[in-house]
């Protein structure tokens, strides 16, 4: 079981299952939204994730005409994104979770965008957009 919180632990959550998908997003609006170089996600099935805490803490951010971004409104923590085109998959921003996680082959996406001044130095696959259909 994976667990996690925002920063002022007023919206918890736990994942009855392990992480299945695993990537940074470089692209813009992700650096933005987390005030870094990129956004690092762990996919994981809709119907594994729960919240133990802080529903009505909540906030929902359509940052596009397909991606939701959910948030805490008090502390400002980024919980997760949900794809319109991947309902059945719900993308945890990797920084909320707890403890020693056990991650899939990572990759990085929107490359093409990344900032100018970070430089990837891992061997993950790197797209330029999303990764292809598989």
């Amino acid at each position: 079981m994976i667990t996690g919180r925002c920063e002022c632990a007023k919206v918890s959550y736990q994942v009855d299952s392990d992480i299945i998908d695993y990537s940074h997003c470089h692209c813009s609006q992700c650096r933005r939204l987390h005030g870094a170089a990129f956004a690092s996600f762990g996919g994981v099935e809709r119907k594994d994730f729960s919240y133990i805490s802080g529903e009505s803490e909540l906030g929902h951010y359509a940052s596009s005409d397909t991606h939701d971004r959910v948030f805490c409104r008090n502390c400002g923590s980024n919980i997760l994104v949900a794809l319109d085109d991947e309902p059945e998959v719900l993308y945890v921003a990797m920084g909320t979770m707890n403890g020693d996680l056990k991650l899939p082959e990572g990759y990085h996406i929107f490359v093409d965008s990344k900032a100018s001044w970070y430089t990837i130095t891992d061997q993950d696959k790197q797209f330029d957009t999303f990764p292809p259909d598989d």
